[in-house]
């Protein structure tokens, strides 16, 4: 019989709470789920998406001119489906009318004549779903439904029906702090988040939710909104709200977005864990119940970040490891070693991945030229596929709506600014009906790879246990080198293929094909006929375990002392850089997020040899919600010793039944010292 230590009573309800095969918390927010269609009201179908079978009429662009009389459809590989000339009738009704096409993305162009066109829209028509799309299918996306359609229930009930007609699982939105928290414990009911999350559960789609931002009142000097509160008390009473207030719409948090880039916070990896812990406790303290993120880290993956989360004894305060990757796929095996690492056995969310394509197009829409549309479709089930098989069990897509960042002009949406499909987004869908309840069973060896690239699932296309290989060949690049290959059928044997569908979810047979290209294909086979390939298991997380202890333990140095490490091209770190030639004060709070009172100590665990500290043990005693303060001073030589010195300094602490809480981190005289060491405890991967 398992022991269950003296903890207090919420820790107590989270230890005993829902449990997976894994032993760790299983995703909470199960709700009856049901065949989502594609129309909310009144008969009409957002961004003209349609099912197969259904006649499909297409709105209006809104910027169509006067004197526009014929208009014209093609797919996606440009050839013309049908055409035609604008009746008054049509011009009237704001509504043309094309009859029942077959599952793909089109484009209506609408012209003047022969020569002059005028403007386009596009529709996509979806093979219906079969089932109710399960509650552990990998397939999800981004959304922010709550800020693409702000206070605005029609919209925010089209963006949702999108995304579960794709197929979507989960579905994750935003909120802010300062809005739903404008004053110290006054809380506002936004009717944004709430509706919107109302009108999520009710078709099925199950909601992740992030924040990322501090009000002015409990923001460092109430300037520093972008950053953590210094005050880690106000962080777990907001996240305790939260879970209580969305505790029958909201089934997972992040209790931040991206905490280690600038325009987050730029925080240091232990402010990040001890910022993890309190908000963690926060939402279980709310509902034992519900599954806490960790807060989605950016940017390249690095050994330091891994080793700082694992050094703070991070895995204890998070049911899925939360991370975002905008890396070419073929990259995703070897790049998130770290992260897997990280991860304890902790289930992979990858909740934002794209691979930014730059814009081609001005205001309204940013839209992208032809075939970087394609090629994004394409990108799409590359993504989801080797993700998947790399150790992700939820791949989120960035993003639904039409969205693009000035600073860098990539746009992201898979819907344009009207909401009209781009081809991208008939590809979730076909990912939403292949994939759907997919379990990777591993990677098909071949060689080379790359190019080859197959990956095995068992999943439920048409509500059937099937096995499924998503295939392509990609001889990499970048966007202009990439949709140009085109290579023989790699495998000798002879597989049993009942059906083969390209990556926009069109059948093309039930032959396996005799060429692989950069357009990823299904091959769908009986269950079980996977196993005669040659698999490469998919990577998977070594399981560490570490209970939560209610007292956290926070560095608060000046923030002229954290500087951007640089050391990693692409990775984005931030580290204490501190004067070695004076004594350097150590100001350490200690928090007690439990209902009872604790006592114990706080001793320094580890100290580099060479360095002094005083004093290097403290007697604490908390009520509930106390923090005490602390201050220590250090004493380091001067010199910058190396990226393989140690620079890592650790305080442990010992509270009984309250558990063992650490503070990890490293104080160096140049972001690069010790940039390769780890912290004590842990080694340098081979």
């Amino acid at each position: 019989m398992l022991a269950i230590p003296r903890f207090p009573a919420f820790l107590v309800c989270m230890l005993l709470g829902l449990q997976s095969s894994r032993g760790f918390p299983v995703e909470s927010s199960k709700q009856e789920k049901k065949i989502p269609r594609p129309i909310p009201n009144a008969g009409e179908h957002p961004g003209n998406v349609y099912l197969r079978g259904e006649l499909v009429r297409v709105r209006l662009p809104g910027d169509l001119p006067e004197g526009v009389r014929f208009w014209q459809v093609f797919d996606d590989r440009g050839a013309k489906a049908a055409e035609g000339r604008l009746s008054a009738t049509v011009l009237e009704s704001r509504s043309l009318p094309l009859g029942r096409l077959p599952v793909g993305w089109y484009k209506v162009v609408f012209s003047f004549d022969q020569k002059r066109k005028a403007c386009w829209t596009t529709c996509a028509v979806l093979e219906p779903l079969a089932a109710p799309t399960p509650q552990d299918s990998p397939v999800c996306v981004d959304a922010a439904i709550s800020w693409f359609a702000r206070s605005n229930s029609k919209r925010q009930e089209q963006f949702a029906r999108l995304a579960a007609v794709a197929g979507a699982n989960w579905i994750r939105d935003r909120l802010k702090w300062r809005e739903v928290e404008p004053e110290p414990g006054v809380f506002v009911s936004k009717r944004t988040y709430v509706k919107s999350a109302e009108i999520q559960n009710r078709l099925g789609l199950k909601i992740l939710q992030v924040f990322h931002d501090t009000p002015p009142w409990a923001a460092d000097k109430g300037r520093e909104t972008n950053r953590f509160p210094p005050d880690l008390r106000e962080a777990f009473k907001f996240c305790r709200t939260l879970s209580k207030r969305f505790r029958r719409l909201v089934g997972a948090w992040e209790p931040w977005n991206e905490p280690n880039v600038p325009q987050f916070g730029g925080h240091t990896f232990d402010q990040i864990a001890s910022y993890q812990k309190a908000a963690y406790l926060g939402f279980k303290s709310g509902d034992p119940t519900v599954t806490v993120g960790l807060c989605a880290y950016t940017g390249k993956p690095t050994m330091l970040h891994a080793w700082a989360l694992l050094a703070n004894e991070v895995y204890g305060y998070f049911d899925t490891y939360n991370m975002h990757s905008y890396d070419w796929h073929e990259a995703y095996p070897d790049l998130w070693k770290p992260c897997r690492m990280a991860a304890s056995g902790k289930p992979i969310w990858v909740t934002e991945c794209d691979r930014g394509i730059k814009r081609s197009g001005g205001p309204p829409g940013y839209e992208l030229d032809p075939r970087a549309e394609l090629l994004k479709a394409q990108f799409l089930p590359q993504s989801y596929a080797l993700s998947l098989f790399s150790g992700a069990e939820r791949h989120f897509h960035f993003i639904l709506g039409n969205y693009t960042e000035n600073s860098n002009k990539v746009q992201f949406g898979l819907l344009r600014y009207d909401m009209t499909p781009r081809p991208a987004y008939v590809a979730l869908a076909a990912l939403g009906r292949m994939l759907v309840g997919a379990e990777c069973l591993g990677k098909v060896d071949l060689k080379p790879s790359p190019p080859y690239f197959m990956i095995a699932f068992r999943a439920l296309p048409g509500g059937v246990e099937k096995d499924v290989l998503v295939c392509w060949a990609e001889k990499g690049g970048d966007w202009p080198q990439r949709g140009k290959t085109h290579l023989p059928w790699p495998l000798k044997q002879k597989l049993p293929v009942e059906a083969v569908y390209d990556y926009l979810g069109r059948r093309l047979g039930s032959a396996a094909p005799a060429f692989l290209s950069s357009q990823p294909c299904y091959i769908v086979l009986p269950k079980g006929a996977a196993s005669r390939l040659p698999l490469l298991l998919p990577l998977r997380s070594q399981r560490r375990s570490a209970e939560p202890s209610p007292v956290v333990l926070q560095l608060l140095m000046p923030r002229s002392t954290v500087v951007q490490n640089r050391t990693v091209k692409w990775a984005v770190e931030y580290d204490y850089v501190v004067d070695a030639s004076r004594p350097i004060s150590l100001p350490i709070h200690v928090y007690n997020f439990s209902d009872k009172v604790v006592q114990g100590e706080v001793r320094i665990d580890h100290l580099p040899a060479g360095w002094s500290l005083e004093p290097q043990r403290f007697t604490v005693s908390l009520a509930p919600l106390e923090r005490v303060a602390l201050t220590a001073t250090l004493r380091r030589p001067a010199r910058n010793m190396g990226q393989r010195a140690d620079t890592w300094i650790v305080f442990r602490g010992s509270f009984g039944p309250a558990g063992a809480p650490v503070l990890a981190f490293r104080l160096t005289v140049d972001p690069i010292e010790g940039y390769r060491r780890p912290p004590p405890g842990f080694s340098e991967p081979r």
